[in-house]
């Protein structure tokens, strides 16, 4: 499993510090002169804080200078020690001017360093590449779209596209490589995709995660901008399940594929407990519950938690939202009540004001306790690569665990 590593986050914004929109952002069409707060569990007595009202729309203002850049990383240098600073950002991070200098001074503190997330947008010389690989980047996070250069000019808005992908290619070759592509049907799926691939392996790569293309609000663009795109009828789950089949299938023997929202052929996550292989230790757990409860949840996670929790005290709901974290106060809204029991469990991330959520969970006049569940009960595609099988589902056991804990404490016990 990974160390941790200090986080560097550089600022800047989608759309100004990353060389222009890609068409697939996410943050495209997203009004950031109103923004209005959707409430979350950081809010405290009033509606709407700095996070749901800019963080989540990523307002963080222009990239922060490279002397506060440093200091960060000194000051907490001072607590705690570190093998690696991995860099960030609201803008892309290729796109950040001191970029080569920064790195120089943090590999000359004897940090290692993880690039993370970059579209390689704002790279137009290869000497950037090998200058940041000689200055201590043994670990890349490229956002690729495809291999093919004319697609990035045109979908990702990439004017430096042959040069990011030569510089793509040279970190493969001299870094560990993690690549990300956003699968848009008819664009860059099928027969193209499986040249990108191949391309990756080809030069290096050592993981590929495959994401899938939001296009509606249910499918997870919660900031009034949808569609991004007109005309583009985005995968089902199931038909985006079955490509990451294909490709892990086509290329798993070469380079570790994973998917998102489903899923990592290799780990069964999420939800490896639903696997039919761990019903012995399913059991094990369901016998631990003792109070009932109702889990609300999206639409990728409840046929997973239904089947967990199936024959127990506990009962899980849905709401019309694909992602549960996206869950906002208009789900709620639109949620009957009639199964929902007096204990009820949202996602911690959920996008509701704790005491909206408690009058909308309320309003057909039974009062019910309403309880933010688990941080994190399984591993998506973007963190489940570089764990082992056995590390996904201990780490499933463990979180169950302390929702079953939860469940028991704050669940109105059987009768």
């Amino acid at each position: 499993m990974r160390e941790s590593s200090l986080l560097v986050d550089l600022k800047g914004e989608p759309g100004i510090n990353c060389n222009g929109f890609c068409k697939f952002c996410y943050f495209r069409k997203v009004n950031k002169k109103n923004p209005k707060p959707l409430g979350c569990r950081y809010c405290q007595f009033t509606f709407g804080c700095d996070y749901c009202t800019y963080s989540v729309r990523e307002i963080n203002g222009d990239f922060i200078p490279l002397p506060l850049a440093l200091m960060e990383v000194q000051s907490s240098l001072l607590f705690k020690r570190y093998k690696k600073v991995n860099i960030t950002g609201g803008g892309d991070i290729s796109c950040y001017p001191q970029l080569v200098d920064l790195c120089k001074y943090i590999n000359n503190m004897g940090l290692n360093i993880h690039l993370g997330y970059t579209s390689g947008k704002g790279f137009d010389n290869i000497e950037i590449a090998k200058n940041l690989v000689d200055y201590g980047v043994d670990e890349v996070t490229f956002s690729v779209f495809s291999t093919n250069a004319k697609l990035r000019k045109e979908w990702m808005n990439d004017k430096n596209a042959e040069t990011a992908l030569k510089c793509l290619k040279y970190f493969c070759e001299h870094c560990e490589v993690h690549c990300a592509i956003i699968v848009i049907p008819g664009v860059n799926d099928g027969e193209e995709l499986k040249r990108t691939v191949s391309d990756l392996v080809d030069w290096g790569a050592k993981a590929v995660i495959l994401m899938r293309f939001a296009n509606s609000e249910e499918q997870g663009l919660i900031l009034g901008n949808a569609p991004l795109l007109e005309n583009i009828k985005t995968h089902t789950v199931e038909e985006f399940k079955k490509i990451v089949d294909e490709i892990h299938n086509e290329f798993g023997d070469s380079i570790r594929v994973t998917g998102t929202p489903l899923y990592d052929p290799i780990t069964k996550t999420p939800f490896a407990l639903a696997d039919d292989e761990n019903k012995h230790i399913l059991e094990r757990l369901k016998n631990k519950i003792h109070g009932e409860a109702t889990i609300i949840t999206g639409n990728v996670a409840y046929p997973f938690l239904k089947k967990i929790f199936d024959e127990t005290s506990v009962n899980v709901v849905r709401v019309n939202k694909d992602i549960a974290d996206l869950i906002t106060s208009k789900d709620l809204e639109n949620l009957n009540l009639k199964d929902v029991k007096e204990t009820v469990f949202i996602p911690p991330k959920a996008f509701v004001h704790d005491r909206v959520a408690e009058e909308l969970l309320s309003r057909d006049g039974i009062e019910r306790i309403v309880v933010r569940g688990v941080e994190q009960l399984t591993l998506d595609g973007e963190v489940s690569g570089v764990y082992s099988k056995k590390e996904a589902l201990e780490f499933e056991i463990k979180a169950f665990e302390e929702l079953i804990g939860m469940i028991n404490f704050f669940g109105m016990r059987k009768r």
